[in-house]
């Protein structure tokens, strides 16, 4: 018969669970944002005012 705890312990480890700085969603949002600026900056310069 096999001794001890034959059994892997499953309990949650919390401590190595390392959470990255920034949500999906405010990845998401800053990728958003910075894709609109670069196309106002873009439109503005080739539909600019004309002379």
């Amino acid at each position: 018969m096999i001794k001890g705890s034959a059994m892997s312990d499953k309990s949650p480890r919390h401590a190595e669970t390392k959470k990255s700085g920034k949500s999906l969603k405010e990845k998401r949002a800053a990728k958003h944002a910075k894709l609109l600026a670069r196309t106002s900056t873009t439109e503005a310069l080739l539909h600019g005012k004309k002379r």
